[in-house]
């Protein structure tokens, strides 16, 4: 037994124990509060860990609290979901009214928050999203749990389970106060303050007002006193999650903002709406392999030791060459050096990339992560819009290198009549001069445009995914493909898109072909990529439907939920046709190899592949209109809406 000397000699404790002989054994406190006292305590009969739940015991003491205390933890016993704690027994002997539940090995949210600070994105939304399914599954019993906050969320170690407790207790509590409202201020809902009636998203409050406390270590809404804390529920507006220097993803913090919402029509429609919607956000967010990682961030950039030295050696052997064999060979070899050694060592990149068996359409969604994951960095410490002196700085930046264009392009016009007109000649020198002036200012006003830009979005990443993402980078991973014909490379990853592994084998296929057959098939990579851009742009539409479907809920019945979701389903059988096309061709090409098929045949399903690709192109322009209407900024309730 660890029972402490001070909990030894206090007299609930003895009472208790007293009252349980033979039946439980209670090893020390782990808790109280308004709503009871917790022990932790072994079951004798079953040997195992349990917590106990005392009514206090002058709540007790009232008949009405009383029986209604054991009807609500009745009831909540027979909730039956991982991640929600089981109550094992609801009891009253003695004078004492508990219930037992499972002891669970591991801390509450509140202290895991104050004792190694706020959860990182990844972990804050997988903890949400299980609390989320834990109160979809309370309420589809009917049970709303009236105190969601972070004292009642455990993180269990090792597994990192989240388990949701007191399903109910709140709602037997409500009696206890004067004025009939029940809950824990910090958390409660603004109609739960009124004593309003509740349902499912007063509890999408609590879980919104968790989450802020779980990502910024802060409370929502905060007070000097009880009174002041629910006043400010009913009429405050809780400051935004985005605007906190927390690095949360955009999707989850909008969602947290959602919940926070005054008005419950405004919130998530359901906790299962919410967590599909982080479901999809974790999705989203998966982690591109590290040989991806390591050339997005650094290999595939120009900005190593090798780049600073080849710099470094250029202008002098440039020089070098101008004093030995004239100004034009010297410029020639500046000119040459410039370009040809970073093309070449941006081809050495993707050619070590492409024999780890890595294509140009995997580095799209690598580079948006990239981009999304120091977006969120960024956001620490420094505000998301561009700063008054950023602003000015890129005008006059922009202006000036605009003012050297126009200065050298009259240079080079008037240049050949200089020795005619000493007026001209004059006029020469003054644009010469003001172009070196303009050039100069925009360098100067552009570093310092750049380096406060960089304090709040990743421009060198930014930059590097429009070389990479554009003709030049898909020109150099050609390039590198055909250096590396008939070299063995690694299989496809798993982290692809079904389109884009689709799409890469079967271009594999395609170039292990006779140049004669390829010749004969020489519309197939166009169609290959074709079919694959399609895919990709159908997803992206199919996950941005199933987002708003969830924010209107699965019970909807609107017309624009049917639209929605008739929208949607096309999407997703338009997505499947052109999948099924690549697969198709990809057989085609299979066979083609093992002599089983012919190229009259493959030449036939390119034509029904094209087809495929014309409906989509005619399936995304009609959806247009949807399209616009999902792509417009949900308002975040309470705040204006920005106009433009």
């Amino acid at each position: 037994m660890t029972t402490t000397p001070a909990e030894g000699l206090d007299p609930l404790f003895l009472s208790f124990q007293q009252a349980l002989v033979g039946r439980y054994s209670i090893d020390r406190e782990l808790g109280r509060g308004g709503s009871g006292v917790v022990y932790l305590a072994r079951e004798v009969h079953l040997d195992r860990w349990v917590a106990i739940k005392l009514l206090p015991p002058e709540r007790a003491a009232d008949a009405t609290l009383r029986e209604r205390f054991l009807r609500e933890a009745r009831l909540a016993a027979k909730l039956s979901h991982p991640n929600i704690i089981p109550i094992h027994a609801v009891e009253e002997t003695g004078g004492f009214v508990f219930y037992v539940m499972a002891f669970v090995d591991g801390e509450t949210l509140t202290d895991r928050v104050r004792t190694r600070g706020p959860l990182p994105a990844s972990e804050g939304t997988r903890v949400l999203r299980e609390a989320a399914w834990a109160l979809a599954y309370a309420h589809a019993q009917g049970f709303v749990h009236r105190d969601v906050k972070p004292d009642n969320i455990l993180l269990e170690t090792g597994s990192g389970r989240v388990l949701v407790a007191d399903f109910g207790i709140a709602a037997a509590l409500t009696d206890a106060s004067s004025d009939g409202v029940s809950g824990t201020p910090e958390f409660m809902s603004p109609e739960q303050v009124l004593g309003g009636a509740l349902d499912a998203r007063s509890d999408l409050y609590g879980l919104g007002a968790t989450a802020y406390f779980a990502f910024s270590g802060r409370l929502p809404i905060e007070g000097r006193n009880t009174t002041e804390i629910l006043a400010r529920q009913v009429t405050a507006q809780v400051t935004p999650l985005a605007s906190l220097e927390v690095a949360v993803p955009r999707k989850v913090a909008a969602l947290i903002d959602r919940c926070l919402a005054k008005e419950p029509d405004q919130r998530p429609a359901s906790a299962q709406a919410l967590a599909e919607q982080l479901a999809l956000a974790l999705e989203q967010r998966r982690e591109a392999p590290p040989a991806l990682r390591a050339f997005v961030k650094r290999s595939g950039r120009l900005d190593g030791g090798g780049t600073l030295l080849t710099a470094f050696l250029l202008v002098p052997m440039s020089t070098l060459i101008s004093y030995y064999f004239g100004m034009v060979a010297g410029w020639g070899t500046f000119v040459a050096g410039a370009a040809i050694a970073p093309y070449g060592y941006l081809l050495a990149s993707a050619r070590r990339l492409r024999l780890l068996g890595f294509a140009h359409e995997d580095l799209a969604p690598a580079f948006r992560a990239e981009i999304e994951y120091a977006r969120e960095e960024l956001t620490l410490g420094h505000q998301i819009k561009p700063t008054v002196t950023e602003q000015i700085l890129g005008f006059v930046a922009k202006g000036s290198g605009a003012v050297a264009g126009l200065s050298i392009l009259g240079v080079l016009t008037l240049f050949f009549r200089a020795a005619e007109n000493v007026a001209v000649g004059r006029l020469i020198q003054t644009l010469v001069m003001t172009f070196i002036f303009s050039l100069t200012t925009a360098a100067f006003t552009s570093i310092g445009y750049l380096a406060l830009a960089q304090r709040r979005t990743d421009v060198e990443s930014e930059f590097w995914s429009k070389i990479w993402l554009g003709r030049m980078g898909r020109g150099i991973f050609t390039l590198a493909g055909k250096l590396l014909r008939g070299r063995a490379r690694n299989a496809a990853m798993t982290h692809r898109a079904t389109e884009l592994s689709l799409g890469m084998a079967a271009e594999q296929l395609f170039e292990s072909l006779p140049k004669r057959t390829r010749a004969q098939l020489n519309e197939l990579p166009r169609v290959l990529h074709r079919l694959q851009e399609d895919a990709q742009s159908l997803r992206a539409r199919y996950d941005r439907f199933q987002e708003a479907l969830a924010d209107i809920g699965d019970a909807a019945t609107s017309a624009a939920f049917t639209d929605l979701r008739t929208s949607r389903d096309v999407v997703q059988a338009k997505l499947g046709e052109a999948v099924g096309a690549l697969e198709t061709i990809r057989l085609d090409l299979l066979r083609l190899h093992s002599g089983a098929a012919t190229i009259a045949g493959l030449t036939t399903h390119l034509g029904m592949a094209t087809a495929v690709s014309e409906q989509v192109g005619r399936l995304i322009a009609a959806e247009g209109e949807v399209e616009q209407l999902l792509a417009r900024p949900r308002p975040i309730p309470g705040h204006p809406t920005p106009t433009h």
